[in-house]
């Protein structure tokens, strides 16, 4: 697929990086040259068909190139996050049988090669930038370029000898999982091209297909981005541009006016606390004119605008809607949301605003797309839309959804217990809870794992909770905990920005240790909880919480890597604090 769309697209721009301050393209025929003379390269060195590449990069240009350069060879690509901890590498380069690995910089090597020489069976270490190596050892260094300049190849010479077929393994990508040692996930090439082939299907039957451009944020290590990031593109023949970080996100997506974004839903979350925010700064009528853009947008969703919202209407989308349009580059076709649950009232509010909001399903064990809402289908933002062509979805007597297809793993690699739990008869056994409505959507209503039962036996959803709870401007993560318990009780993380505005009507210290123990501060929490229990069931409602002691992220493993909790490391944290809760 990759080199058909590299002779059609010949000189023109495919993947761009931020260099010097200037987006820098590197074009299709560019990019296939150096995949060609790669993949000459990786077989030069003596890797055969089937031997495992380790894949150890940020997001850039040569994180495309290192992975289709791998498969080309006829090799094997395993994709690692760059916040993968020392052990956490061992494992993987242990279980795959990793022979060689690229790792873009120096920084992740000091992380990386300690793990390599422990783990044994790594012959190669790659370096896209220079490692600076000092002396040689049990692994050989190579570097990127100097590579690919030693074996330069004719690309139509490597696609020719692409003798591979649909079955053959592509990649094993590693679930990063919210619990226990991450599991590698066999995607056969059929398996991603029947993804893309689904997800250009949405595209070019609901949307039209045009020049796309693309702005890749999410880790490609992510079965998530790495298929709707990086395939889908090269299946659309589209651009691909590599962001700099979220903290110039904004800024990256009014330079380069990307026409897909594929996004998780605390991007979307914390997007939404953004815009509400810097709208209610410029006064009573903009915060007026969003309140109401909210509120017509719902009624559109549910039936219809009534006569007398539809002069508002008129104003929303003249003097609202095009502000909102151009802080999002202006020409954005579609965003998408994937990798975790979102919640309905998120996806409302950008669709009110004139953004079309599409919510995907998926898990990494289908390559890793599921279905997509389409507005062919009809948008419905509490369902994850119908299934890709050519999947079969059903549900089960328990209500768990179950897949079937070309998208489907061939298994967990070396795993076969696990393989054996989760494929059935051909068919994946998803884990989570759903239904499929009358228009043949499907909805998502909670995992199996996930489900917290009190101690009279009663279900709740926790997720759903959750994102009920970081909804709240004072909120900006949460867990609740409850299992075998007789209510429920939650850790919060409250929201930096309403710390420091409490800080400064209150006169008090931003000191976060004593805040934690203020009673006025958790007073104010309370409120926001209190805000949530009104929509809740008896069963549901928070009774009592405990502030956390600092944000859940990726560094301390408390979020994975695609922004989950992690709630068994959680509980290991606040499991005491939280049963305390239930005392006295």
């Amino acid at each position: 697929m990759f080199f058909a769309r590299a002779r059609e697209r010949g000189d023109r721009p495919f993947l761009w990086a931020k260099r010097d301050g200037k987006w820098v393209s590197t074009s299709w025929a560019e990019a296939a040259r150096k995949v060609a003379s790669l993949a000459t390269a990786l077989k030069a060195i003596g890797l055969s068909p089937g031997d495992r590449v380790m894949l150890v990069s940020e997001n850039r240009p040569e994180w495309c190139i290192s992975d289709l350069a791998i498969m080309a060879a006829g090799c094997v690509t395993v994709p690692t996050y760059t916040t993968n901890t020392e052990r956490d590498h061992q494992h993987i380069i242990e279980n795959s049988g990793a022979r060689a690995i690229i790792v873009s910089t120096g920084k992740l090597a000091r992380t990386l090669l300690p793990a390599a020489l422990h783990a044994g069976g790594a012959e190669h270490l790659i370096g896209i930038d220079d490692l600076r190596q000092s002396q040689s050892g049990a692994i050989a260094f190579h570097q990127w370029d100097a590579l690919i300049a030693a074996h330069d190849t004719d690309p139509d010479i490597v696609a020719a000898q692409a003798f591979f077929q649909r079955g053959d393994l592509a990649c094993i990508i590693y679930t990063s999982g919210t619990g226990g040692s991450p599991r590698g996930v066999m995607q056969h090439h059929g398996a991603i091209l029947h993804n893309v082939e689904g997800c250009c299907a949405v595209i070019s039957e609901d949307f039209g297909w045009d020049e796309e451009v693309f702005l890749s944020f999410l880790p490609l290590s992510h079965a998530y981005e790495h298929s709707g990031g990086q395939h889908f593109p090269i299946g659309l023949g589209g651009e691909i541009y590599y962001s700099e970080g979220l903290d110039k996100l904004a800024s990256n997506i009014e330079e380069v006016r990307p026409t897909i974004m594929v996004v998780v839903p605390r991007l979307f979350e914390v997007l939404r606390q953004r815009i509400s925010k810097a709208i209610e700064k410029q006064g009573r009528v903009p915060a007026y004119m969003l309140d109401r853009a909210v509120s017509i947008g719902a009624k559109q969703a549910s039936g219809g605008v009534p006569l007398w919202d539809r002069p508002m209407q008129f104003v929303v989308d003249r003097a609202l809607k095009p502000k909102i349009a151009k802080r999002f580059g202006g020409r954005m076709k579609a965003m998408v949301s994937g990798g975790a649950p979102l919640n309905p009232e998120v996806g409302q509010f950008f669709q009110s605003l004139g953004l079309t909001f599409l919510q995907g399903y998926g898990q990494t064990e289908a390559a890793p797309v599921i279905s997509c809402n389409r507005p062919s289908a009809g948008l419905k933002m509490d369902t994850v839309g119908p299934p890709l062509k050519n999947t079969e979805v059903r549900i089960a007597d328990d209500g768990e959804i179950l897949v079937r297809g070309e998208l489907v793993m061939h298994g967990y690699w070396r795993n076969e217990a696990e393989t054996a739990r989760v494929l059935k008869d051909g068919w994946l056994h998803t884990g989570d809870i759903g239904l499929i409505d009358a228009k043949g959507r499907i909805q998502i209503t909670d995992r199996k794992k996930d489900i917290i039962v009190n101690d009279k036996g009663d279900n709740v959803a926790p997720q759903k909770i959750e994102g009920m709870l970081t909804l709240q401007p004072e909120i900006v993560q949460a867990m609740i905990h409850g299992d075998r318990k007789p209510y429920m009780v939650a850790v919060l993380v409250p929201d930096p920005e309403w710390v420091q505005e409490y800080c400064a009507k209150s006169a008090t210290g931003c000191d976060f240790a004593r805040l934690s123990q203020d009673h006025g501060f958790k007073a104010a929490l309370g409120v926001a909880v209190e805000r949530v229990n009104k929509d809740l069931s008896q069963i549901e409602r928070i009774r009592r919480f405990i502030v956390a002691d600092g944000p859940f992220t990726i560094e301390n493993e408390q979020l994975t890597p695609s922004l989950k909790i992690r709630r068994h490391v959680l509980r290991g944290v606040y499991g005491e604090r939280l049963d305390a809760l239930y005392k006295g």
